[in-house]
């Protein structure tokens, strides 16, 4: 069915978030097809080209269905900032928007999806990497307490909110206050966007999860995994390119250099994506009451389209014009 928008109404936005292999874009597809919708990927990795098999892309056969957006667009030695993809986020969804379609915001990636939902503030600094290395050896050579205390003296405000453990973190702080001669806490405030906002949560049994992540894992090396790692090393593409340190491929470098079996790379692949989903556990909170949970163990995709049809009667559409299908 197609939702008809009523123009006093501000166009809505639904999120799709929930572990890795839990069943987020099955659920995704089967919600656009029914409500008029297009999907825009909040996954940092299906963002990249080549890498299909390991990133669980979207088929061909999926993409004819529905309208899929920011999905393999940028070259395998590139980095995305959270800052550009969240300007092209931001654009695609008003794109979207002029359409009257629904945009679904479909990823695990957290800070990808929060970016977007809570309208972060990102300093648009690149990354300095001399500074970085300069900065990484300092913390070699006089410890991460030492500086954390110098970050202390510059940004007092920053350093009270990162542990001086998280050096990647002390390191961006001090390249935003270098950069600009502002705080990176004077960067960071926060607009959440006007439209309103359904965020759907998808999740399973942890038993159930590691046994999907363990059947993928399987599939992905029938589906010729190995091959496509192996073609992307063929094209010059190396273990420092950031898409080759994606969970999926980084865990194949011993295996080309002879230091492992195949048998104990994919054993770290499941391992690490077990780990992973413990991750993405601490940005999407099973008792998080922004979002509405959904346990694919013991529900199914119309339970969630009932709740977001339920949704968008109430939040968006004027009349429901049930002579469209989609």
């Amino acid at each position: 069915m197609q939702y008809m928008p009523n123009r006093n109404k501000t166009p809505p936005l639904i999120v799709i978030v929930g572990p890795t292999a839990v069943g987020k874009s099955g659920v995704a597809i089967y919600i656009a097809q029914h409500i008029g919708g297009e999907i825009v990927n909040a996954d940092s990795r299906q963002v990249y080209q080549l890498l299909d098999i390991g990133t669980a892309k979207p088929t061909a056969q999926d993409i004819e269905s529905v309208p899929h957006h920011l999905f393999d667009f940028l070259d395998p030695s590139e980095s995305l900032t959270l800052a550009s993809y969240q300007e092209l986020a931001r654009q695609t969804i008003a794109d979207i928007h002029r359409r009257d379609r629904i945009p679904l915001l479909v990823g695990g990636s957290g800070q990808y999806v929060r970016s977007i939902t809570e309208g972060w503030g990102i300093p648009r600094v690149a990354p300095r990497f001399c500074l970085r290395m300069d900065l990484e050896s300092f913390a070699c050579l006089y410890g991460r307490e030492c500086l954390h205390r110098w970050l202390a003296s510059a940004d007092p405000e920053a350093a009270t909110k990162i542990d001086y453990r998280n050096i990647r973190r002390m390191i961006r702080a001090f390249e935003v206050y270098l950069e600009t001669g502002i705080p990176i806490t004077g960067h960071q405030q926060r607009n959440a966007p006007a439209y309103p906002i359904l965020i759907i949560g998808l999740t399973r049994a942890r038993s159930s999860l590691y046994s999907r992540v363990d059947r993928r894992a399987d599939l992905m090396i029938e589906a010729g995994l190995v091959e496509e790692v192996k073609a992307l090393i063929q094209w010059g593409y190396g273990w420092s390119d950031t898409a080759m340190a994606s969970l999926g491929y980084r865990q194949f470098m011993g295996y080309f250099t002879g230091e492992h079996t195949l048998d104990e790379a994919v054993s770290r692949i499941k391992r690490e994506t077990r780990r992973f989903i413990r991750q993405q556990y601490t940005w999407f909170r099973l008792n998080d009451p922004s979002i509405t949970w959904f346990d694919l163990d013991v529900t199914d995709c119309t339970a969630v389209l009932d709740c977001c049809q339920k949704w968008l009667r109430e939040s968006w559409s004027g009349h429901l014009n049930e002579d469209i299908r989609w």
